[in-house]
Parts: structure tokens; sequence; C-alpha cells
């Protein structure tokens, strides 16, 4: 295992893997105290190479690897690798391509929802992952040899685990039945941040659209200020807070003082200021201006029960065929094919049609039936 510290040797390095057909990539990093996650270690394998790279190394320039993660020839193998993309994006305005992620790669070959890597290892190659430092604060330097050992056996277990699945799912016919899975991580916007989105991830009760709005406009103000200053968004006011201040609504900095659980140190300060100055412009705003709510058509009566057959057949399909029921259909295709038998939905196509969306049509239609086998224990399709 190499451990590189300086722009040589990764320059080095990253010349040699372009070389692979794949590698296999892993990040540690913390983000308990700021906004953006801190990149501590880079682990990076390829069938002839492992390497640890240090990005906290001084004056380290990871142009090298980022340049390799945008290198069309070689595919990048993460397992869950949602927040690793994340980081590498944020650091170079770039999403590593082409993409393979185990996780979504053994959901399909029936591993179940969300297996860990430690899970897959041990049940591919029969391994136990010593996990001792696994809770390591990886911005300490020097590191030890038994941390070092642990971050590289991320990637290098993964090596073997990816050309695995990838056998299996080339064997049985699926390789691309995780393309819509890999092509969505691929998108930019699910990692671009927008501010005035954020409100919508806080659980609420609130119907009010102005309630609402006030919601919108203090979560947004919070998370650029959090983003400005690189700071957790919830270190310095947090979602109850901004839920009783939508509900006080306080025209003063006095006021703020009196809204449950307000530090008056804050109300008094620039943070007050600032949220009442937000509460303000909502109130200049007219209704036009407020948040939209979706319309939510109810299910009840036949289209209620239809939606209850559907998730059924689907549950029973994501048996049989060993694999994940939301990578054949999400709950809002069922709904929108409940609504309109002609909605463009992903299981009304390609190889979802084939296992799922006939089926699907032919139950709308009346042209199907479930009826259990006692003998067998099979769960039975037939046609009428």
């Amino acid at each position: 295992m190499q451990f590189v510290q300086n722009n040589q040797d990764l320059t080095i390095l990253c010349n040699k893997l372009s070389n692979e057909e794949f590698v296999c990539v892993d990040l540690e990093f913390l983000r308990q105290h700021t906004y953006f996650a801190k990149l501590c270690l880079i682990q990076i394998a390829s069938q002839n190479d492992e390497a640890i790279i240090d990005p906290l190394a001084e004056d380290i320039n990871l142009q090298p690897f980022f340049d390799l993660m945008q290198n069309e020839k070689i595919v990048k193998v993460f397992h869950s690798g949602r927040q690793d993309i994340e980081i590498i994006y944020n650091l170079s305005s770039k999403i590593p391509t082409p993409l393979f992620d185990t996780q979504i790669a053994a959901q399909v070959a029936g591993f179940g929802e969300s297996i860990s890597y430690e899970h897959l290892v041990n049940h591919i190659l029969h391994i136990t992952i010593d996990k001792s430092s696994r809770l390591s604060d990886w911005s300490n330097r020097p590191l030890n040899e038994n941390q070092l050992n642990y971050a590289i056996s991320d990637v290098t277990h993964l090596v073997k685990i990816y050309s695995w699945l990838k056998s299996k799912l080339i064997d049985e016919n699926r390789l691309d039945w995780i393309n819509d899975e890999l092509n969505a991580l691929c998108d930019e916007d699910l990692y671009k941040i927008n501010p005035y989105n954020m409100w919508q991830k806080i659980r609420h009760r609130s119907h009010s659209t102005k309630f609402l709005t006030y919601l919108r406009e203090l979560c947004a103000w919070r998370e650029i200020r959090a983003i400005n200053k690189n700071v957790p968004r919830q270190s310095f006011i947090k979602d109850d807070m901004l839920l009783n201040i939508c509900s006080d609504c306080p025209t003063s900095k006095e006021d703020l003082c009196k809204v449950r659980g307000m530090r008056s140190d804050l109300a008094m300060g620039k943070i007050g200021d600032e949220i009442i100055e937000i509460i303000e412009k909502v109130k200049a705003l007219s209704e036009r201006d407020y948040v939209t709510l979706p319309v939510v058509k109810e299910f009840c009566g036949a289209d209620g029960s239809l939606l209850e057959l559907l998730k059924l057949l689907l549950k029973i399909t994501a048996q049989q065929q060993k694999t994940v029921a939301r990578i054949i259909a999400s709950e809002d295709d069922l709904k929108s094919f409940c609504h309109d038998d002609t909605a463009s939905v992903p299981f009304m196509h390609g190889w979802r049609y084939e296992i799922f969306g006939a089926k699907a049509k032919d139950m709308k239609a009346g042209k199907l039936s479930i009826s259990y086998n006692p003998k067998t224990r099979v769960i039975d399709f037939n046609n009428l």
C-alpha cells in the first residue's frame, strides 16, 4: 500500500491508474463542525495497485485525482457513493463518470434494500472486517497502521466485489437494470443546493401557505448563512426554533426574545435583526408569492383498492425476481398509472415492462388474477 503525501507521487499514481479498466474509490471525511464535508483521506485501488492519498498534506494539489475521476475510459466504483460523489463534486465541480455503485448492484442482485459494505464483504468474500478504527478522527495526523489498514480495506475488497457483482448481473442479463439508478447519481441537480427548497425537509403539521412561506424564507436565510460561514445549519438555530418563530411571527427583537426556546443573546444580536427582516419581508409579499401546496388526489374506493393491488403485485414481482421493489417502480409511478393508462412511467418500458408493467396493465384491465397454490406454496398469476 502506498501513502501519497506529495504532488509528484500523486501524479505518478494517477498516471498509472489511468491505464486501468476500473478503479475503486472511497473517502474518509468529517462534517460534524462544518457545512461542507472536510475531506481527510482518499482511498483508491485497482486490480494492480492500492493507495491512500492524503488531501491534508501540505501544498498537495488534488487535480490529478480529479482528472482521473473524469477519465471516460475508466469506471469509478463506489459503495453507497452519494456522499463521496457529492464531496468530489463540491471540490471539483464535476461528477466522476462513468460510475458503478456496488450497493445499487447488490439491490438488483438480491441482497436487499441497502446492504452495508461490511455485510457484502462477509457474504461474497467470507471476510470479516476489523471495524475498531471505524470511528477514528481522520483529520488527526499521524495515522497509525491500524487506521491505514482499515481505510485501504474499504477499496481493496471492493475490487473483488465489483467483479463478482458485475459478472452476476451479466450472467442474469440484468446489467442494464441499474442504469436508471446510476444515471440519477450522475445528475448534478442531486448535489446542487437550493436554499429555497430546504424548508421541505422540516417536519411540520401546518397547511397554511403563509406559515410555510415564513418557513421557506427563514430556512433559505439559515442555509445561505450556514454556507457562507461553513457551519452546520442547525449550529446557530434549530428546526424547532424556526417553527416556533413561524408560529409567533415576532415583529421586534423584544418579541423574538419571548419565542419559546429562543436565547436572548441571539435575539438581541445580528441574528435577531436578520430574522425580523425576513419576517417583515414575508409580510410584504402578496399571496401569489406564497408557497404553493401540491394538489394531492385522494385514493379511495375502487382507485384505492387498485393501488393496493398494484402494490401487492409489485411486492410479489420483486420477491420472485429477488430484487428491490423500488428499482422496478415507485409508489408515485403506481399512482400515476392508476389515474392514467397512458402515463409515461418507467415500468411501462423495457425490462420493467417485461417483468411487471405487462402484468400491471392486465390487472388494471381486469385480465389478471393472483392466487396462492397451497401445494407448491407459490403465488400464481392467472390470465382471465
